[in-house]
């Protein structure tokens, strides 16, 4: 397998529609998807991988299928993506993992190689992190991997405002 890039135990490569299933696995989970409010239909993870592919063709990147290098297996998707907040784009890390595989030090060790790689390969300056305040697991992440909180916006979603911190981390 090609990797776009490569942390000690995972491997990235871009999400392809053939990974439906994968990703249904974890997106349609309610438990995975609590910070969203809402799990998945079949319609919207569609609609998500068609979004990321487009961010492919406009960005270059975005959610990177994670892979365990060691078994194949599918863990969850991490990437840098472009996104803006109150009119300002930054590249922003996300993740998020299928929960058979919390806690295993995967969200961190995938995210620290996609930060590393928005600061060495996308020549970022800065890089940031959305996080809702009572996403402790995430927000632990964050502050793992070196980045401190430097506001909070509220975030409009499905209707509603939601509260996000924002975690950053300069090159």
């Amino acid at each position: 397998m090609e990797w776009i890039l490569q942390s000690d135990r995972l491997g990235f490569r871009k999400i392809t529609k053939g990974d439906f299933n994968n990703l249904c696995a974890f997106l349609q989970d309610i438990e995975v998807m609590y910070a969203w409010d809402h799990a998945f239909s079949d319609e919207e993870v569609k609609e998500w991988i068609d979004k990321n592919l487009k961010r492919y063709k406009q960005d270059g990147f975005s959610y990177f299928a994670a892979i365990e290098k060691e078994t194949g297996k599918f863990i969850g998707v991490i990437g840098p993506m472009i996104d803006s907040i109150e009119g300002v784009s930054y590249i922003e890390i996300a993740y998020i993992l299928d929960k058979v595989f919390w806690g295993k030090g995967y969200a961190i060790e995938g995210a620290e190689a996609c930060m590393k790689y928005a600061f060495n390969e996308l020549k970022a300056e800065k890089v940031i992190a959305q996080i809702r305040p009572d996403n402790l697991a995430s927000c632990k992440v964050a502050e793992k991997i070196g980045m401190k909180i430097e506001g909070e916006f509220m975030k409009h979603y499905r209707g509603r405002d939601i509260l996000h911190l924002i975690y950053s981390r300069s090159q």
